[in-house]
This record gives structure tokens, C-alpha cells and sequence, in this order.
């Protein structure tokens, strides 16, 4: 992916712990790297067709400026949030942000904060068997479509499966959407969560019935396994509940674990079935 660089950007702020800090204020460095694609700007030589650095420039001294932080991780978080979100072709960014005079005894050079973040491609499974399920759906992807850190949300239509692992209830409304999400994939799943109890769900019964369920499919071509999550999602190869809606806004999502798309998983489960 082509980069935009600005380097050592000199902005005079008050970001720090101590009082003096926010009283006296001091200078910070910016280095900023701009992750975006140029081609078309540099066939056509057109601004238009490109990311403005000097409106960039413009925004990052506004969020050093008009805010108070105690710290530069916050203060770097939130030039990368404001330039990824006012800036559609930057689909990342690397932030480093220097205080050369940060109180510290010792002889020193400078300390900064360098961070990464950006948008990245997320599948989530939508499922309901409780209530207005259709209704539980539709909010859950209003909020998902709402939040400031989602984006370029398409949804599956909903289609009525028969209940998966404990089949002693009523049948289920099951879809899917693809979006795109400035969330790490753990931050993706608290929000998934937090919207889910938001929807009055209880886990009571292991695959149970549920108002809402949200499951995280695949983020990127990441794949993730620890306490709190797998991603892929591991039992998606054998539901063609969740193939399928997945299929019909997806069909060429690669699968890293597998190696194949969702396309042909859900040819192979239903040839099998």
C-alpha cells in the first residue's frame, strides 16, 4: 500500500500529568504515516483524487490543540481516530507523537508514543429465536451501522434455520454483515457483547434459545485463539446458517485456516448433508 509521510509536524500543546504541564505547555513532535492508495492521484494529478496532507496537518495540530491529555498514548489515539475518520482513502495510520521536554531527572533525548491503528474487514453472524426476532436484529444492526468506529455495513437477508446443538426450541432467524471496523477484535467483541445484553440476552443454556446473537466469523485473515475468543469462529464450517448468509455478501471470503472461501465451504457441508 502506497504511504503519505509527515514528519516531526511542531505543535504547541499542554498534554501532560503534572498541573505545570497543562498550565505552561511545551512543544510536541508528530510524525504521521498515511497508509492509502495514490495510483489514481498520481495518473490524473488531481488533489481530488487524493489525501490533502496539508488538511491533515490542519487536523492533527486542532486534536493536539483544542484538547487536554494526561497522556501522549491518548493524545496519539485520538489524531489517528480523527484522521481515519475524516479522511476516507486512509485505510491506516502510524502515529508518533514526541515530548522532548517531558519531565524526567535524567538526561535524555526524547520519549514519544508510537502507535498503529485502521480499518479492518469483519464478518459477524446475526441470530435471534426469542421475541420479535426480526426486530432484535434490525437494532442490533441499527447500532452496529451507528457506531463511529464501523463503517460500509452490508447486510444478508434473514432466512429461518432449525435450532443447532440443542434443538429443543423454536427455530431461528439467522443473517450476517460484513463491515468494516476501526475495533481491535477484542474491542469488536465487548461491543458485540455490551449490544447483546442490551437485547436482554442471557446465557443460560449452552446454545439455547437467545434474543440475539452475535457471533465474530472472521476479522481480516487474522486468525485468533485465546481465553476470550477464536477467529475464525471454529463451528462455522459445519453451519449452513451461518455459510449461507455469508455466502450472499461474502461468497470470496477466504478462509486462513482452511484455505478455501466461504463459496465452497458451504458447497462441500451441503453436499454432505
Amino acid at each position: 500500500m502506497d504511504k503519505i509521510v509527515i514528519e516531526e509536524l511542531r505543535i504547541f500543546a499542554r498534554h501532560g500529568v503534572f498541573e505545570f504541564e497543562n498550565e505552561q505547555g511545551q512543544y510536541f513532535y508528530v510524525n504521521a504515516v498515511l497508509y492509502t492508495d495514490t495510483e489514481k492521484a498520481g495518473m490524473l494529478d488531481e488533489l481530488e483524487c487524493s489525501t490533502d496532507y496539508g488538511s491533515v496537518c490542519a487536523l492533527i495540530e486542532k486534536v493536539m490543540t483544542e484538547n487536554t491529555y494526561k497522556l501522549i498514548e491518548t493524545a496519539a489515539q485520538s489524531v489517528a481516530e480523527a484522521i481515519l475518520l475524516s479522511f476516507g482513502l486512509v485505510r491506516k495510520v502510524d502515529i508518533e507523537i514526541r515530548k522532548p521536554e517531558a519531565p524526567i531527572k535524567q538526561e535524555f533525548g526524547s520519549v514519544s508514543v508510537r502507535i498503529s491503528r485502521g480499518w479492518h474487514d469483519a464478518v459477524i453472524a446475526l441470530g435471534s429465536n426469542m421475541g420479535d426476532s426480526r426486530k432484535y436484529i434490525e437494532e442490533a444492526v441499527r447500532k452496529i451501522s451507528e457506531n463511529r468506529y464501523i463503517r460500509d455495513v452490508r447486510c444478508s437477508g434473514l432466512i429461518v434455520t432449525k435450532p443447532y446443538g440443542y434443538t429443543e426450541q423454536a427455530d431461528f432467524l439467522n443473517g450476517a454483515l460484513i463491515c468494516r471496523t476501526m475495533y481491535s477484535p477484542h474491542a469488536l467483541l465487548h461491543f458485540m457483547q455490551e449490544t447483546e445484553l442490551e437485547a436482554d440476552r442471557r446465557r443460560e443454556i449452552h446454545w439455547g434459545p437467545r434474543t440475539l446473537d452475535l457471533d465474530l466469523i472472521f476479522y481480516d485473515g487474522e486468525i485468533i485463539s485465546d481465553a476470550e475468543l477464536t477467529v475464525p469462529h471454529p463451528d462455522m464450517k459445519n453451519r449452513l446458517f451461518v455459510l449461507g448468509p455469508i455466502k450472499e455478501i461474502a461468497p470470496y471470503y477466504w478462509h486462513p485456516v482452511y484455505g478455501r472461501t466461504v463459496a465452497q465451504l458451504y458447497a462441500e457441508l451441503e453436499d454432505n448433508d
